[in-house]
């Protein structure tokens, strides 16, 4: 695929919007166009966000999403007011707290981001990294190479968490690929 749409939402304060920024400067930094947009409630924790993400090899006319690609939801809230803008043939991640429709068109990934946040790494602050880790292993190395990657993540964090954002990061794409230990 040439171009990838991208949304994540979720709440204030889950750091979706930071998580977006990273993919589209990776995927920069790989050579690729990206636009990264982003809206949230007037709350600073707790509202409504959404970023979206556009990756392709082609110009970008349109900055926003028109139908994801992929569509992460790290909260009921967000599922609801966001699964209408999955393309049929697209990619739902969602965190396993949230109950989603029976008729959902594409695939579905229902991955415990919050709670492997919690239980590995003892805060909810890199639910977003791990999203991200999810993401990237959706996309692939074949889009934007592992090396950038982290290192964009290294550059975007706070550095006393770049090690525990590096490996939130790889377990993103552990829950992927099934792996769960």
């Amino acid at each position: 695929m040439n171009k990838f749409e991208i949304q994540l939402s979720g709440s204030g304060g889950q750091g979706v919007i930071l998580a977006a920024i990273i993919l589209a400067d990776a995927a920069i930094k790989q050579g690729l166009n990206a636009v990264q947009t982003q809206s949230y409630g007037p709350e600073a924790r707790g509202g409504a966000s959404k970023a979206e993400v556009i990756i392709s090899k082609e110009e970008i006319y349109f900055p926003k999403v028109t139908k994801a690609n992929i569509l992460l939801a790290l909260t009921q809230n967000s599922y609801d007011k966001y699964i209408a803008n999955l393309d049929k043939d697209g990619i739902l991640i969602v965190d396993d707290h949230i109950e989603t429709d029976g008729d959902i068109p594409g695939k579905v990934y229902i991955l415990p981001i919050l709670n492997n946040a919690n239980k590995k790494f003892e805060t909810r602050m890199v639910a977003n990294i791990i999203s991200i880790g999810a993401i990237y292993a959706l996309l692939g190395e074949k889009v934007i190479n592992k090396d950038i990657m982290i290192n964009t993540i290294a550059e975007r964090v706070p550095p006393v968490t770049v090690e525990k954002n590096i490996a939130a990061f790889k377990e993103g794409i552990k829950l992927i690929e099934g792996i769960y230990d």
